[in-house]
């Protein structure tokens, strides 16, 4: 067996114990594009051998994709597809857990009308609204990974020669997961830890306000009286463990909804539906967002905060310091996953219920009167630099450095 097998074995072991941590008797639901078919197989093997009932797999096709965004009738953006939306929360419902493979080209719908993409965002979202409820309160147990797709490689390293490119990212993929320490269980193991160390103490400082300051930022974000500080690994409603991003290096929290005023700006390109927006400012009042502005992407972001009400409010504050792994590689992976765990960020939309004590059991409604923001979205974007420092703002007005210098100051 070559090193890149072993690698691969040990990548789609991690995925099953430690991403999704696959019981015995559960239902696996994998969503993927039909290039990843090969690591899919290796997954679906993994699963049923620690005892999976039945392993589902949703397929997709990057090709197909865009046709239909291309040439399919503009009605059909807009209709919801209840079918599907029926068939995820049937199997969220009965325990299914959940894990979606990304090999994303992040330029694959560029020049198609951003109209049709916010539409099918809108539409699919509102359908997912019950599932998706049930995955953003830990009901369910999801994770996301990634392998490379040579268009997406082709724009990661547009430098190097074409036949050297998936290879490359291959390797920055299994860096960033681990896969290249010894025991990469053990390693993500000790990695969780630290991560739970570092909200540990935000959850016992309690902070009121963070106060974030950069170039082309100054941005204060209050936070909801309750609010919990979670990391990397997260627990379902049946009290198994699920790390829902791999890589994943944040801590993070859930804003107060009419708490953010003032501007941020983007330190990252944001792969949003098929096309790419970059160097962009958002200005906040009361929790809304009143302006934006944009260099590239200025349609698909005006899209993005109209789908609903909720998408003109934040539903993430996260923390990640500038010196991390994925950051120190120098790499732009014009991919979320990745992107966002090399750079503080916050993301537009609906927040996660964990994030906040006892939200795991409230309904919807309760979660808006405790101050939460709910949408059909959920969208993340970077905003760290080693330039930016972050200070916490205590309730009898104590102002204390959080991050200093794009880093931890504790």
């Amino acid at each position: 067996m070559s090193n890149f097998q072993i690698q691969l074995q040990k990548y789609a072991d991690l995925a099953i114990q430690i991403g999704i941590n696959v019981q015995p008797g559960q239902t696996l639901v994998v969503s993927a594009p039909i290039v990843a078919a090969d690591f899919v197989r290796l997954i679906t093997a993994k699963a049923y051998a620690v005892g999976a009932s039945l392993v589902k797999v949703n397929w997709n096709d990057e090709s197909i994709t865009r046709q239909q965004f291309e040439h399919a009738a503009p009605e059909t953006f807009t209709k919801a597809p209840t079918w599907f939306a029926g068939e995820m929360t049937e199997l969220a419902e009965n325990g299914a857990a959940f894990l979606t493979v990304l090999a994303e080209n992040p330029d694959a719908l560029k020049g198609i009308e951003p109209e049709r993409i916010a539409n099918f965002q809108k539409t699919r979202g509102a359908a997912l609204t019950k599932y998706r409820e049930m995955q953003m309160s830990d009901k369910v147990s999801w994770c996301l990974v990634a392998i490379p797709s040579q268009n997406w490689a082709d724009k990661v390293f547009p430098d190097i020669p074409a036949e050297e490119r998936v290879e490359k990212l291959w390797e920055a993929i299994f860096h960033t997961v681990r896969i290249d320490r010894e025991d990469p269980v053990a390693a993500w193991h000790e990695h969780l830890i630290n991560l739970e160390q570092k909200s540990n103490v935000l959850n016992a400082k309690k902070y009121k306000k963070l106060h974030y300051i950069a170039p082309g930022t100054d941005l204060s974000i209050e936070l909801p009286e309750g609010h919990l500080w979670a990391q990397g690994d997260s627990i379902n409603a049946k009290g198994h463990s699920f790390v829902a991003n791999m890589p994943t290096e944040e801590v993070f929290t859930a804003p107060l909804k009419t708490g953010v005023n003032g501007v941020v700006r983007s330190t990252k390109p944001l792969s949003y539906g098929g096309n790419i927006i970059d160097g962009f400012s958002i200005t906040f009042e009361n929790g809304r967002i009143t302006h934006v502005t944009a260099e590239k992407g200025q349609e698909t972001l005006e899209h993005l905060i109209s789908l609903d009400e909720g998408a003109k409010y934040l539903g993430e504050v996260a923390l990640v310091p500038h010196r991390s792994p994925i950051s120190e590689s120098n790499i732009l992976y014009y991919n979320t996953l990745f992107d966002e765990n090399a750079s503080n960020h916050l993301a537009i939309g609906t927040a996660y219920a964990f994030c906040l004590e006892g939200g795991k059991e409230m309904t919807q409604e309760q979660l808006i009167e405790h101050g939460l923001n709910t949408s059909v979205t959920h969208v993340d974007f970077m905003i760290g630099s080693a330039e930016m420092n972050i200070y916490g703002i205590t309730a009898d007005g104590v102002e204390e450095p959080v991050f200093l210098n794009g880093n931890w100051a504790f």
